[in-house]
């Protein structure tokens, strides 16, 4: 199944909703989606998404991002992808430039997978020429995500693998 990654929209409201629903009713983690789960309010998440991506607004220790959903072929939302557009010293540690999850149902079907080699492109569009990405170790799926899109490891430091992927490069 191929899968669209792009801002959202005002009239993505429902389809993000429900991916959050569905996110937060499993326990998942929400990576790749910048917000409290408990106070969302779509209006005010797109508005905050926007500004960020210019750099205002922004929570103490946040950098500029883009945030991204990923959408199936119906419009259904099956995931979310964070690209920062630089690295302060946390995202160096552990972070990274990208963050993402996908709706467990439809995980394990290679959504992440497009999703990252389309945030690459993203990224080399924004003049990241190195895109760090992490995952936990414990995390086999991610790090199978990172290794298709030709993620290099760094290194691991506290459970956390350390990959860069040249985004020149990369397919």
């Amino acid at each position: 199944m191929n899968i669209t990654l792009r801002p959202p929209t005002e009239h993505d409201a429902a389809a993000v909703t429900a991916l959050l629903d569905e996110l937060t009713a499993a326990g998942s983690d929400t990576d790749g989606f910048w917000n409290g789960a408990d106070t969302f309010v779509y209006a005010e998440w797109l508005a905050a998404c926007r500004a960020a991506a210019h750099g205002r607004g922004l929570p103490e220790g946040f950098v500029p991002y883009v945030q991204y959903v990923m959408f199936d072929g119906s419009g259904q939302a099956v995931g979310f992808l964070n690209l920062r557009l630089t690295l302060n010293d946390f995202l160096r540690e552990a972070g990274g430039h990208i963050g993402y999850c996908v709706r467990p149902a439809q995980r394990g079907k290679g959504m992440a997978k497009q999703a990252l080699r389309q945030a690459i492109a993203q990224a080399r569009r924004h003049g990241i020429e190195r895109l760090l990405v992490t995952c936990h170790s414990s995390n086999p799926a991610s790090r199978r995500v990172i290794l298709a899109n030709g993620g290099a490891l760094k290194d691991i430091r506290n459970g956390i693998e350390r990959y860069w992927i040249d985004t020149v490069k990369a397919v």
